[in-house]
């Protein structure tokens, strides 16, 4: 009986550290996952299925996921700029 418990608590704990979704289905993260917006910009849309599947499944996986910024999703919506538009008369 110890031998299951012995061989049973590694692949447990193996298991929980597998669970941020995000991070290990998402894909590769890219520059725009990265960079953080700037004040007066859009949030960054969240990738819901890997952020409700954090939470019903080990909810520790959300840290994970916000960590490496998986969590959010790799492309920006087709109506924000990727980049911040500047205005020559905006630097007087």
């Amino acid at each position: 009986m110890k031998k299951i418990y012995k061989s049973f608590i590694p692949a447990f704990l193996a298991l929980c550290m597998l669970q941020s979704c995000a991070t290990v289905f998402g894909g590769s993260v890219n520059t725009y996952q990265r960079t953080k917006p700037a004040p007066g910009q859009q949030q960054r849309p969240l990738r819901v299925g890997a952020f409700i599947a954090d939470l019903v499944l080990f909810w520790p996986g959300l840290i994970v996921d916000f960590a490496t910024c998986a969590i959010y999703k790799p492309n920006p919506p087709a109506d924000v700029p990727a980049t911040p538009v500047t205005n020559a008369t905006d630097h007087k």
